[in-house]
């Protein structure tokens, strides 16, 4: 009876676990002796956090698992197709040298391309784009769908100067804009987790409950409050691996927060409210306008909360794999998400695989 309730699953977040010498050999040969020197990562560390000491992670997680591992996983759980995110790409914003992070985007993303997507029609991909150079990263956004394929770009939480600035900032507005003329997605996604303000916190459990929706948080007010969703209406914006509870924490305080702190905006920066409209009312709009999506991954006791309030259009069913995962616990998850007596039938089709194909633009 399961499985006729839904018939195929979209997974909208998994993970490659990537293979440094073959990206790297799809960098200019320059910078190849630098790694046959010992840079075997090319890229940064995600944070001083992860070196904590991890006992609990189930079997079988973070496991270097290559296509045809992954192939196999989705075969085992029953995923249609996946959308697969960087791993250790997660620290893309914390490259500084500019020229590094260009040629770096463009070698991963003909990596996986090469790799995954035209291996098999079951793997699509976000590229990597260079948010240091915005004017670089719009060529690679337009080169990685156009020509390669991808469904969109990811976006780090942290990173490229955001200690200073946030992805609603103007520099991004030209990413956001080639977005718009390519009707792509755009994935934000968290993973380092420095500078939140947890820098000293221990265990690291903590640190890595809270790291994902802070960052998810900070991103989402940048691009709300700045008037992005406004600006670039046929961008898909992906909010990816920090539950279903952020969203209603955000859409209360923020509308709390602006009806008492409204903004002087005499050159419209911001957003722009209809009349008598509120924050919450503006994201259930762009929710109904197919504009903002949520990764979960199917086990978030909040979630029947969640859709209640904003209803079933943004939740995207995301495994995650082969992060903090195995195939085990993922098959869990799904049975958890079709059983659930909370949701309805049309509910667990939006979640687990209608709302994903609309994200990355398979319907």
């Amino acid at each position: 009876m399961m499985g006729q309730e839904v018939d195929r699953i979209v997974d909208g977040d998994g993970h490659v676990m990537e293979d440094f010498a073959a990206i790297v050999h799809h960098m200019p040969e320059a910078y190849w002796g630098g790694f046959h020197q010992g840079i075997k990562n090319p890229f940064p560390p995600l944070d001083h956090l992860h070196s904590a000491n991890q006992l609990g992670l189930p079997t079988g997680a973070f496991a270097p698992v290559d296509m045809e591992g992954w192939l196999d996983f989705m075969i085992d759980v029953g995923i249609s197709k996946t959308v697969l995110y960087t791993t250790l790409g997660l620290s893309f914003g914390k490259i500084v040298s500019r020229d590094w992070a260009i040629e770096l985007a463009r070698a991963y993303n003909d990596w996986i391309a090469e790799t995954y997507i035209q291996a098999s029609p079951r793997f699509q991909a976000m590229a990597l784009i260079p948010l240091q150079d915005p004017a670089e990263a719009v060529l690679e956004l337009r080169r990685s769908v156009q020509e390669l394929g991808l469904c969109g770009g990811m976006l780090p939480t942290t990173g490229a100067d955001q200690a200073m600035s946030h992805l609603g900032d103007e520099r991004y507005w030209p990413i956001y804009e080639e977005a718009d003329r390519l009707g792509c997605a755009i994935g934000i996604h968290g993973g380092a987790h420095g500078g939140l303000g947890m820098d000293g916190l221990t265990p690291y459990a903590p640190v890595h409950a809270l790291g994902h929706p802070f960052g998810i948080m900070v991103s989402f007010a940048g691009i709300v409050f700045n008037g992005v969703l406004d600006r670039y209406p046929r961008v898909r914006f992906g909010f990816v691996e920090a539950g279903a509870g952020w969203l209603l924490t955000a859409m209360e305080r923020f509308t709390g927060s602006w009806a008492s702190h409204v903004q002087y905006d005499p050159r419209g920066r911001f957003l722009q409210l209809r009349s008598n409209e509120s924050i919450a009312d503006y994201v259930l709009r762009h929710i109904d306008e197919d504009r903002i999506y949520v990764g979960v991954e199917g086990d978030e006791y909040t979630l029947p909360s969640a859709i209640r309030l904003v209803g079933n259009k943004p939740f995207v069913y995301s495994s995650d794999f082969p992060h903090e995962v195995n195939n085990e616990t993922c098959a869990e998850n799904i049975r958890e998400l079709r059983g659930s007596t909370e949701l309805s039938v049309d509910d667990k089709q939006a979640i687990l695989y209608r709302n994903g194909e609309r994200l990355y633009g398979f319907a």
